[in-house]
């Protein structure tokens, strides 16, 4: 059986477990390997060109209407920004990629597809070249894309002298910026060396802006306008409140079905469900397990559930006391009943982890099991790291991931349960508390928090890199053995040794314990049945490819 076969099977089973009886109809897929960018052979696509045109929206198989079709998507959180470059979370990447677009894209079954970029392929070490698409325009000006807007794009995200100090430099890691090739309709993309997953991560980021307008416009302009290349142009941008884009009709492909799309959120996720099932929206996140069945019993609504690639943890900075000391480390781990979170309060829509990376990411570590709940172990570990007595503070988000609070509060309450230590939760929004912990200072921010982290690039070490290296803008831990473990990965080329780099890396971020390892996220969905769409495990919901089930 193949990964991606038993990861469907393993979900399958999981929502008929939750489910029983009840008249459920959750699609639900897993992870797979991915053509590329960390795949079963590992390493990404040394060359790459569309195949008779294809995108990833040809491969979602949009069409067109001529009626009026009007889509509205909650979600748990708002952007505070529309610049595309200026926040590290999923919510906001939503929306943005409604209306920009990437060089090239992966498709729903995680295959990497062309996108303003026509061709793809390497060079030379640390070179690595795009052929740019004719025809797209941008939305509010009318021009025409150009290359020189594709390198300023990548030169805005990874280089500070470009103006704009970006908070998604690490997502194109290694890329150090880009040139416009000389006579041809090309970019090159420049790394420090070997860059092995460079078109992987391309396929996930890099929304590009058109150059002249971006620099002619204040920034506060731009965090409050957008001008893509997309299917969608925005109409309304009402400040952590709504975003509502209307059809561009010059779209370079054919134009959208969707003829309006509206994005809203509640925090709440009793407070989405309803508004699904009164219809006032269309496609929800996060339905709490416990809703599942009523989500189900309704003749207008359905839930669509599928294994995401995120990681929840709770982060602990190694810097701070109690966190420094590697026995309190261990001991939170000891102390977390996983089996009875996923059970008890996920209702068995999440997966158990014990170390960053997921199956079946490439370097996944299949020795690694998950920490086993010993509260014996965990208080010994405490008294011998000297820390008995310690009151810790759990930070958590509220209705950006499934059941954070309810997570968050039990582990509190199992650490709590100890008799040599106490805790307790403190609710945060999400957005601010983000913004404190991707600063990329380890010195600052919460000791101890809920988090997720999502790697759409199934390669181990974009999720080590950004959260547990010493300069990773997430980073929680400092260790020179496991930054020399990721840096000689991201410049090994050979695919079977640079996987047993990061299974190492796996290994070492185990027994180091710098996480309390929580779940693997599952994307449970509530969709009304007026429209005919499916999720993706990257979480990215593509109002392109929505079409009218009526």
């Amino acid at each position: 059986m193949s990964d991606e076969s038993r990861e469907r099977d393993i979900d399958r089973r999981s929502f008929v477990k939750l489910a029983g009886t009840a008249t459920a109809t959750a699609a639900l897929a897993g992870c797979g390997s991915s053509g590329g960018g960390g795949g079963a052979e590992g390493g990404d696509e040394t060359a790459g060109t569309s195949q008779s045109g294809e995108t990833a929206a040809d491969t979602d198989e949009s069409t067109t209407g001529s009626k009026e079709f009007p889509v509205t998507i909650t979600q748990g959180q708002m952007p505070d920004t529309l610049d595309p470059h200026d926040h590290r979370n999923i919510p906001a990447d939503i929306v943005m990629r409604q209306c920009y677009e990437g060089v090239i894209s992966r498709n729903r079954q995680g295959q990497i597809v062309s996108m303003l970029a026509t061709e793809w392929r390497r060079v030379e070490p640390g070179r690595a070249r795009f052929s740019i698409r004719e025809g797209p325009t941008f939305q509010q000006t009318d021009n025409q894309l150009t290359p020189a807007d594709i390198a300023y794009t990548i030169n805005r995200m990874v280089d500070d002298d470009v103006g704009f100090t970006s908070p998604q430099a690490g997502q194109l890691g290694g890329v150090t910026g880009a040139e416009v090739v000389d006579d041809e309709r090309a970019v090159d993309v420049l790394s420090d060396g070997l860059n092995p997953i460079v078109f992987a991560e391309f396929a996930i980021y890099c929304d590009v802006v058109e150059q002249a307008w971006t620099e002619e416009n204040e920034s506060s302009y731009v965090a409050q306008n957008m001008n893509g290349t997309g299917p969608f142009e925005l109409a309304e941008y009402e400040q952590n409140v709504q975003v509502t884009f209307d059809r561009y009709d010059e779209y370079w492909r054919e134009p959208a079905e969707v003829t309006q799309l509206t994005f809203t959120s509640a925090q709440q996720a009793s407070a989405r469900v309803n508004q699904l099932i009164a219809g006032e929206t269309d496609i929800i996140v996060n339905v709490p397990p416990q809703s599942v069945n009523r989500v189900d019993s309704s003749e207008s609504v359905s839930v669509n559930a599928v294994g995401s690639t995120r990681i929840i943890y709770n982060g602990m900075r190694s810097n701070a006391e109690p966190f420094s000391s590697l026995s309190f480390r261990r001991a939170m781990n000891f102390a977390v009943d996983l089996e009875s979170i996923i059970t008890d309060v996920l209702q068995e829509f999440g997966e158990q982890t014990g170390q960053p990376t997921l199956q079946p990411f490439f370097g996944y570590n299949d020795d690694i099991e998950p920490y086993a709940h010993d509260p014996a172990e965990a208080e010994r570990l405490i008294e011998e790291s000297g820390h008995a007595g310690a009151s810790l503070t759990l930070h958590t988000p509220v209705g950006r991931y499934l059941k954070d609070l309810q997570i968050a509060q039990a582990v509190a309450g199992m650490i709590d349960d100890l008799s040599n230590v106490s805790c307790d939760v403190k609710q945060r929004d999400f957005n601010t508390l983000a913004s404190e912990l991707t600063d990329g200072d380890i010195t600052t921010g919460p000791k101890f928090y809920l988090i997720g982290w999502g790697n759409a690039t199934f390669d181990a070490s974009q999720t080590v890199n950004p959260t547990l290296t010493s300069d990773g803008v997430l980073t929680s831990f400092k260790s020179d053995q496991l930054d020399s473990l990721i840096t000689e990965a991201n410049q090994t080329a050979e695919s079977e040794q640079r996987e047993q780099l990061l299974q190492q890396a796996n290994a070492f971020s185990h027994e180091q314990a710098p996480w309390i390892f929580l779940n693997r996220q599952f994307g449970v969905y509530g969709s009304t049945n007026r429209i005919d769409w499916q999720p993706r495990n990257d979480e990215r919901i593509d109002a392109y490819s929505i079409s009218s089930a009526e």
